[in-house]
């Protein structure tokens, strides 16, 4: 009788330890079968493809489009927040001949300082270092967060942070074989690694086992700018800029994040296109030596196209010496510069005085 008391009893502690074990474990089988921030509700909150090239700046990219993603959700609104990965980048330590910022110091700036919108700071998509600061008051322009840290490398780990936290920051390897894809799900064909990149993660989905991927090379490549990687493990750098792991979240974003002043973008010409005679065409060959990688190349006239919101008026600067000014929308240039390498800055003003900016460096064959 009593080696049956202490059966039960034994029995009845068992069942009393054993739910309280796996935790986590019970957690992650509550995760649906698959989450994205493309689909929240029927809502996309992330936002468009962007072009990091020919800078390796893809540490503030990444990490901007975390934050642009949870503006997004924060707000409850779509208003495409765009901002300066190139801001960020600089001003966190980076340098192209150097190689890159660490991403935790790129994290570090984002709570002690924030990033400002993209009008403070365009990317002139040059690849080489060269002087170039923020808009006087970019200071009240930014958005800030107030922490954060690095996620296990853990499959329900990095499920469970996505659902919590937003969109990461993810540190994986290059292979060889990554510049082919062009859509479905990547699983690795090689070992032959060429790199380390870091991009947004955005969702995974258990049926096709992979992660949904943003990257910032450009809405040509992979599916419309998009990377469906394969759960596999080997694509992730444990220690990322020697870092507890390469997947970090972050938390507590705060700032202005709809800063009542100009928006201004160069829609034409753009980077990787040759126009001839304004005739749009991709550069099928976009690395020579003697011409800047990235700039438009021209021959014979262009018009200059921009697209403004909240201005008065618009100045344009060729090389650093202004031009002119138009304040009538739309806003046009029909331009002949020398041949050679030019830049051209446009910088919108409103009522208030705030201005904002974009450029484009081109390169004039004939």
């Amino acid at each position: 009788m009593k080696k049956i008391q202490i059966l039960i009893l034994t029995i009845t502690l068992i069942s009393m330890i054993i739910p309280t074990i796996p935790c986590l474990e019970q957690k992650s089988t509550n995760l649906p079968i698959s989450f994205s921030w493309t689909n929240i509700n029927g809502i996309d909150y992330t936002t468009p493809i962007k072009d990091q090239s020919p800078a390796p700046t893809c540490e503030a990219y990444a990490l901007c489009a975390q934050l642009e993603t949870i503006m997004q959700y924060q707000t409850g609104e779509l208003f495409q927040p765009d901002l300066s990965e190139t801001h960020l980048y600089f001003y966190a330590g980076g340098t192209y001949d150097a190689g890159g910022v660490k991403v935790q110091d790129a994290a570090d700036y984002l709570i002690d300082y924030g990033v400002p919108d993209e009008g403070c700071y365009p990317d002139p998509h040059r690849p080489f270092d060269y002087p170039y600061t923020s808009v006087d008051g970019w200071e009240n322009r930014t958005v800030k967060i107030s922490e954060w840290g690095y996620v296990p490398h853990e499959t329900e780990a990095i499920k469970n942070s996505l659902i919590e936290y937003g969109p990461l920051t993810i540190c994986i390897f290059v292979y060889e074989d990554m510049y082919d894809y062009s859509g479905g799900i990547y699983r690795r064909t090689t070992d032959t690694i060429v790199g380390g990149h870091l991009v947004a993660l955005m969702g995974y989905n258990d049926s096709t086992e992979s992660w949904l991927v943003k990257n910032s090379w450009g809405d040509k490549w992979g599916d419309d700018g998009w990377f469906h990687m394969g759960y596999d493990q080997d694509m992730f750098i444990d220690g990322c800029y020697g870092g507890e792991s390469g997947i970090i979240y972050i938390d507590g974003v705060y700032g202005n994040f709809k800063p009542d002043v100009p928006k201004i973008t160069i829609e034409t010409p753009e980077i990787f296109h040759t126009y001839i005679f304004n005739f749009k065409l991709p550069q099928l060959i976009r690395s020579i030596p003697t011409i800047q990688k990235a700039a438009p190349r021209i021959i014979g006239p262009v018009n200059l196209k921009i697209t403004a919101e909240n201005t008065q008026k618009i100045q344009l600067y060729i090389d650093d010496e202004y031009h002119s000014t138009d304040d009538n929308s739309p806003f046009t240039w029909k331009m002949r510069l020398s041949p050679g390498l030019h830049t051209i800055e446009t910088i919108a003003y409103d009522n208030n005085g705030d201005i904002s900016k974009d450029m484009v460096d081109v390169y004039v064959l004939l």
